[in-house]
């Protein structure tokens, strides 16, 4: 019998030694963007000790000489926030405060001058709208709600001292040493309540007063563009029965 021909061993191929990519870190900050009169955008991530990214904070800081502030409420009948917006035609929708299972607030909430629910007592603080600008006491209400804790509290002090452990995204409401008026969204849910005061106090945002909104799946905001397409979109995951929203003067 015929000997049968040995097969040729397969060819080998060398690659050569090209490292693999390095992630690219996002910037750390990207400096204020003006978006239009009156209204910046700032994004900050934040990364630990390995330079390893942790989160990403979305800021809009308004000038309340160009806009102004609601607060729209339907108790029991929540919106997703895109519907809110429709709804309201408004620039800018955030989430509100804290809700129950039946999607009514749990603090007190003043929508179209008319009060809702009932006030924290001796916890929590309050976003209030009045006649002339946000957080002036000497004029009438004309729409607010209630969350808490306090993340700075006035005069740029650490307003959450003890840590919970418990990180989830977070919404916060906040004025500066200069009156305006910032909304925050970290996104990425890595802040504990804690964490995230000490961040804020920490910060250059100078922030005079923060106020914790309600977080986790109800963390969402929306900056309506031009044409259908919004401008920033964060989407909450959650129905929203209280939002936060604003205006153009």
């Amino acid at each position: 019998m015929a000997e049968q021909p040995t097969a040729a061993p397969p060819p080998t191929i060398f690659l050569p030694a090209t490292p693999l990519p390095t992630p690219t870190l996002p910037p750390l900050d990207s400096g204020w963007q003006t978006l239009e009169p009156g209204l910046e955008l700032r994004i900050l991530n934040v990364v630990d000790e390995q330079r390893l990214w942790q989160e990403s904070v979305t800021v809009l800081r308004l000038d309340p000489a160009y806009f102004r502030f609601d607060v729209h409420y339907r108790p029991g009948k929540p919106l997703q926030l895109e519907a809110w917006q429709m709804e309201t035609g408004a620039l800018l929708v955030v989430n509100g405060g804290f809700y129950t299972e039946e999607y009514f607030a749990t603090g007190l909430v003043i929508s179209g001058t008319a009060p809702f629910g009932s006030s924290y007592a001796g916890f929590g603080g309050m976003f209030a709208v009045t006649a002339a600008q946000p957080y002036d006491p000497a004029e009438p209400l004309q729409a607010a709600l209630q969350s808490f804790p306090l993340l700075v509290r006035p005069g740029g002090e650490l307003g959450f001292p003890d840590e919970d452990g418990q990180q989830a995204r977070r919404t916060i409401v906040a004025q500066d040493r200069a009156g305006r008026i910032h909304f925050l969204i970290a996104n990425r849910g890595a802040f504990t309540l804690h964490g995230l005061s000490s961040y804020l106090v920490a910060s250059d945002l100078e922030l005079d007063v923060a106020l914790n909104l309600d977080g986790g799946p109800s963390s969402g905001l929306l900056l309506a563009g031009e044409g259908d397409e919004p401008r920033i979109y964060l989407p909450a995951f959650a129905l929203l029965p209280v939002v936060i929203a604003v205006y153009p003067r």
